[in-house]
């Protein structure tokens, strides 16, 4: 564990030190490398809450409630969104665990749509997709997902795709998915393309 002199543990530390192995869920390591982007006064970019309904609730005990019933409100959007560099970034980030394809069932219409609808509107929208077979994730701009889902007559993408419509994200112990390298490339350094 890593501590500042005065003792105070440092957020990025705190989950570096609980988050195990590199193999662990995309999500976590998305958690992980945000909050290192945060600590580090980077970028500021959240993990969306799921809009749940809670129906009913159990007290066995006078100071422990549970859940006991609860529904999705609606349907939601995409995994993250925050900003960098005073752009509006939103995300979807998904796990695969087949070697061949990406199936589409794994993103849902309404995602496609939010994803659009945030383009329109000058985001910079993606998504990450982890291979988990063979270690590897990939940045996909938002745009190239969505032409694809659009106009393919397939139920999925092949993962041959990825390598030629994405970009590899690197991983570092502390940045495991260091996504906004690829949007630097991408949307800021010289010849980058907003519009992508």
């Amino acid at each position: 564990m890593v501590n500042y002199p005065n003792g105070k543990k440092s957020q990025w530390a705190a989950a570096a030190a609980s988050a195990g192995k590199r193999g662990m869920d995309l999500e976590a390591d998305i958690n992980r490398t945000n909050l290192f982007y945060l600590d580090r006064d980077i970028a500021v970019i959240h993990k969306k809450p799921t809009p749940v309904q809670i129906v009913k609730v159990d007290y066995p005990q006078r100071s422990a409630a549970k859940i006991t019933e609860a529904y999705f409100k609606l349907p939601s959007t995409t995994d993250y969104n925050g900003i960098y560099r005073g752009k509006y970034i939103d995300f979807e980030a998904k796990e695969c665990a087949q070697k061949t394809s990406f199936p589409f069932k794994m993103i849902h219409p309404h995602q496609i749509r939010h994803l659009s609808s945030v383009l329109k509107h000058g985001a910079i929208a993606f998504l990450i997709v982890r291979f988990s077979e063979y270690d590897e994730m990939y940045f996909i701009p938002a745009v190239k997902v969505i032409d694809f889902y659009n106009t393919a007559d397939r139920h999925s993408i092949p993962y041959k795709w990825f390598g030629e419509n994405g970009y590899l994200i690197p991983s570092s112990y502390l940045k495991p998915v260091d996504y906004l390298q690829v949007v630097d490339k991408l949307y800021f350094e010289e010849g980058g393309n907003l519009s992508e």
